[in-house]
């Protein structure tokens, strides 16, 4: 496995600690509380990263030739992050 590939799969394992973490946290707060919405946003940001990561890896996974930066190269579609 290429570092490129290493460190994507570091990344997404690390955001998925992250988000479970506040996953656990907004459980334990109220539903309709500041804490509830920021975690929610937070969670929500993290689930778009993963989005992001996990399209360059699968790209990258399935055209070895075009290598991760050819893959950063091809424009995402542009998203609002709530």
């Amino acid at each position: 496995m290429t570092k490129p590939l290493a460190c994507a799969e570091q990344a997404i394992e690390r955001i998925l600690e992250l988000s479970a973490d506040l996953q656990i946290k907004r459980r334990a707060t109220a539903k309709y509380s500041f804490e509830f919405d920021e975690y929610s946003v937070a969670i929500a940001a993290y689930g778009k990263v993963l989005e992001a990561l996990t399209a360059l890896l699968h790209k990258e996974l399935s055209s070895p030739d075009l290598g991760l930066l050819g893959a950063m190269e091809s424009p995402l579609k542009p998203q609002a992050v709530i």
